[in-house]
């Protein structure tokens, strides 16, 4: 061949090869020498590229054009098949080709498909030459994630930035329809209003709704209360006339520098015809800067009404965007957000135990599913319950029923703050849920010597419990029992372990993946589920204390004997589901919104996707070890 015609194919390769991972990070020499050995092979639709019978792999693979589907060979697989499509740029045989050792699947082209092919010599010289692709081989989901976290990194940056900038509109920082009364309002109806609404000053408008007053909190005292003013007067009697004014078009930065120069705690936002759009307060502005972690707890811990526990709420969701921006993983990011929650969840029942006075009562609040092993997302409901001490001699119905008065009061607190009451009514305020520790005992032996489908769901609710607050013994003491319980009781286990499979990951036989009817994939129940229900059965069966899916892996994982690296890529994989979840649930909406754990994978960039793949492929396997372990 010409040189310049060989220069040229050289060339071409390279510009395909930097479209994807790992060759788009590669040291220049290396591209270089992986884009002059590699050659495109063509394999017609149906035809086999490479499977266990040919032996050890004599070439490493990377798809050009058209899908290979990747199929797992053997007499046991988790589904009827198991099968993972790959496409441009997605590279096989990985690991066999490492190992040098026949490849344990087979691969397909499911249509026709142009292949690079690198003999495997060079394949281990360029492992030699480039720590980049040395990395992605041997830590390959590793690898592709911290790629996928640099991407997102510089997304949310901007995303954050644009919502924290000092530099922002006013008009954009008003989140609600304006709250006003007329000025021949009674000082009752506007201070009821006041009441109803929880904000912390009314503002007065006309007819035009073009404001003419504001009255404050701080306003009431002086004006109202010690001067004993008849509450049927008019409002504008009252009232702060001229009030400070700006434009929806004014920045945060102007109206921080009114409220400094002028001393007033809230400014009037109206719109180009003078219209009242809403109200800008100091605590607006506040939001807007850089929400530190301390600066979060400092704000709960001081909390002492619940308008408080509720702007420390919206603080929390602040700081989530803000700890993505700064490029935090998923597991730090969860464990974040659990312990800010924990903190809020534990100011709301100190407080509440002081008005209900249970000062001295031996307890402990538990928390279950999500929130018990650490991986609340930023739409998960509220599921908690008591495990109490009833002292020798006391009357049980008269503390238990104090206690549920309590639990009620935090249950409605925790709604408050944005936590939705839970639809299964899985509550400490649900009297079924608040026992002693006999009780849990007896309710938890129950459903593992009798699992019926009802008990089974149960455990894979209820066994995911950590103590919140409280006695932790009384925790420690029911986990080191239901650990020796469940182990003791194999058919147990095995019903949970047929229940886990219930679900297989969504990699699709010719699609990469499988989707609903609306292109979706619900990431909680088809991802992350699938981790957490095996972890758990691991934990029982190894005896860990953990509530945690990650601690539970890792700990249950090494116990058994499994590869270090083996219990990585599982790790990283629900890590990447996780994320994704944070991800499609928007910092700006409720809890528990309709569109929360769907994503649209096509939706999703080339790098997402191949992860995504990825994480199913390790649920995949995590799945087919269980499988093998019961027999199933």
């Amino acid at each position: 061949m010409p040189a310049a015609a060989s220069e040229m194919l050289v060339g071409a390769s390279s510009d395909f090869l930097t479209r994807f991972s790992p060759f788009n990070r590669m040291e220049p020499e290396a591209l270089g020498f992986l884009a002059e050995r590699a050659t495109l092979a063509f394999h017609s639709r149906g035809s086999e590229i490479l499977t266990p019978e040919m032996g050890q792999p004599t070439h490493f693979h990377i798809v050009q054009r058209g899908k290979v589907q990747a199929r797992q060979l053997g007499p046991t697989s988790v589904t009827d098949y198991a099968a993972m499509t790959l496409g441009p740029g997605e590279c096989f045989p990985i690991g066999a080709i490492s190992a040098q050792r026949p490849s344990t699947n087979a691969y397909v082209a499911v249509e026709d498909s142009f292949v690079f092919q690198l003999p495997a010599e060079d394949f281990l010289k360029l492992m030699q030459m480039s720590p980049v692709f040395h990395v992605f081989c041997t830590q390959y989901i590793a690898s592709l994630l911290n790629q996928s976290r640099q991407q997102l990194q510089s997304t949310f940056a901007q995303r954050a930035a644009e919502q924290q900038t000092m530099t922002t509109p006013l008009g954009q920082l008003v989140k609600k329809e304006p709250i006003f009364v007329a000025p021949d309002s009674s000082i009752r109806a506007a201070l009821e209003k006041m009441s109803e609404m929880r904000i912390g000053c009314m503002v007065i408008a006309d007819a035009e709704h073009k404001p003419i007053g504001i009255l404050t909190q701080s306003d009431l005292l002086p004006r109202v209360v010690l001067p004993g003013i008849d509450l049927q007067r008019p409002i504008c009697d009252v009232m702060t006339a001229t009030p400070h004014v700006m434009s929806a078009s004014d920045s945060a930065y102007d109206a921080a520098l009114e409220m400094a120069t002028h001393g007033v705690r809230h400014l009037l936002v109206v719109d180009s015809e003078g219209r009242l759009k809403g109200v800008v307060s100091e605590r607006d502005l506040f939001t807007l800067q850089r929400i530190g972690l301390r600066q979060v707890r400092s704000s709960i811990e001081g909390a002492d009404d619940l308008e408080a526990l509720q702007r420390a709420s919206r603080d929390i969701r602040q700081l989530a965007l803000n700890l993505i921006a700064q490029g935090i993983g998923a597991e730090q990011l969860t464990q974040f957000i659990s312990a800010l929650n924990d903190a809020l969840t534990c100011r709301i029942i100190d407080l509440a135990r002081a008005r209900h006075e249970l000062y001295g009562i031996d307890y402990a609040w538990l928390a279950f599913g999500s929130e018990g092993r650490h991986e609340q997302t930023l739409s998960s409901d509220q599921d908690n319950g008591i495990i109490y001490v009833c002292p020798e001699g006391a009357d049980q119905d008269a503390l238990k029923n104090r206690l549920l008065a309590c639990a009620k009061e935090v249950n409605e607190n925790l709604a408050a703050c944005g936590f939705p009451l839970c639809k299964g009514n899985i509550m400490a305020s649900n009297p079924e849920l608040c026992l002693t520790l006999e009780e849990w005992k007896g309710r938890f032996g129950d459903w593992i010597r009798e699992p019926d489908p009802q008990a089974l769901l149960n455990a894979t609710i209820f066994f995911d419990y950590r103590v919140l607050c409280g006695n932790e013994r009384l925790g420690d003491q029911l986990r080191a029992w239901l650990n020796r319980t469940a182990k003791a009781y194999s058919n147990f286990l095995r019903l949970m372990a047929s229940n886990a499979l219930q679900v297989a990951p969504p990699l699709g036989r010719i699609r990469d993946f499988v989707v609903e009817e609306d292109g979706t994939i619900d990431l909680k129940k088809s991802g992350a589920r699938l981790f957490v229900d095996v972890a758990r059965i691991l934990a029982l069966r190894a005896d860990v204390a953990s509530s945690s899916t990650v601690q539970r892996l890792r700990q249950a994982g090494t116990r058994m004997g499994m590869p270090a690296e083996e219990i990585a890529a599982l790790i990283d994989g629900f890590h990447f589901i996780q994320l994704l979840r944070l991800r499609s649930q928007h910092l700006d909406t409720e809890h528990d919104a309709p569109g929360d754990n769907r994503i649209n994978p096509d939706a999703l960039n080339e790098l997402d996707r191949r992860i995504l793949k990825e994480a199913f492929r390790q649920a995949r396997k995590l799945q087919l070890r269980l499988k093998l372990d019961y027999q199933l």
